[in-house]
């Protein structure tokens, strides 16, 4: 999902919007000629997620400089860990210093998270996955974290699969059709290939769409005992989904009820970035 070209594309936006006319300080305070070996460090633990980008931020803004990763993508670490050296011209190093750390941080950051998400429904069948909840333009690079959390991902934009809420079925109603009548004819305009996957709140709900042949069906904002029952109903004809009210403290219950996959908005929209730090040493 993630490409050399959408890194070298992102990146190189980022490093344009920090340093537009180049960086006054660095030019100002640092001599040309000096060299800088600099190391990037952990300062709490986490998941390593963005290596590549990381070293993509030094690479753009100068060919000279050269990055060695100590640890791949989904690796832990902890305090005081060195994920990855930096060495290369000193000015070119510190331009691109904060555009490397930011992008790190966040994507670990949701790698950390992800990863607690995973720990908690271990020993359960379900799959903790993303959701559409990304920051704009950097989808790519957050869903990419939550593969390197352990977790997995859910479509990745509105072309990739059909998945009708509770709006998209009063649309459909509204012509006089029944759920189930609306959705196979739905399902009759589509290619064989296009999953299809429907959002439910209501017990009730459930018999009418699996009736149209629907792959995965998704119980919004049910309780657990609720998600149980769901189970128990659709008794193997689609997948389970389960979605609404996801957190650390409710995450293993749910999965507990036999669903799926859990859903989790929190996992990039909430995710605090990892605290990793570049420790730099220059040479005049």
């Amino acid at each position: 999902m993630l490409t050399a070209a959408q890194i070298d594309r992102t990146v190189a936006a980022a490093l344009e919007e920090d340093a537009p006319w180049g960086d006054a300080t660095s030019e100002a305070l640092i001599p040309e000629a000096a060299t800088a070996t600099a190391s990037l460090v952990a300062r709490e633990e986490g998941v390593l997620a963005g290596g590549a980008v990381f070293a993509a931020a030094f690479r753009l803004t100068d060919p000279r400089i050269r990055v060695e990763l100590a640890r791949e993508d989904g690796a832990a670490f902890a305090p005081g860990d060195i994920l990855a050296t930096v060495t290369g011209p000193a000015r070119s190093v510190l331009t691109a210093e904060r555009v490397g750390l930011n992008f790190v941080q966040r994507m670990s950051g949701i790698a950390t998270l992800t990863a607690r998400y995973v720990a908690e429904v271990a020993h359960t069948k379900a799959r903790v996955v993303d959701t559409r909840k990304t920051t704009p333009g950097l989808r790519a690079f957050e869903k990419h974290a939550v593969v390197c959390g352990g977790g997995h991902n859910h479509r990745y934009s509105l072309s990739d699969a059909v998945m009708a809420k509770d709006n998209h079925l009063g649309v459909l109603t509204a012509q006089g059709l029944s759920v189930t009548d609306a959705l196979r004819q739905a399902k009759s305009r589509l290619p064989h290939t296009t999953h299809i996957e429907v959002e439910v709140d209501r017990i009730d709900q459930i018999e009418p769409v699996l009736a149209a042949g629907i792959g995965t069906i998704m119980l919004d904002n049910f309780t657990p005992d609720q998600l149980r029952e769901g189970v128990a109903l659709v008794a193997g004809r689609a997948i389970v989904e389960a979605s609404g009210g996801v957190n650390l403290d409710t995450v293993r219950a749910i999965a507990e009820t036999g669903v799926d996959v859990v859903s989790v908005g929190a996992l990039t929209h909430g995710a605090r970035a990892v605290d990793l730090g570049l420790d730099l040493h220059v040479a005049l």
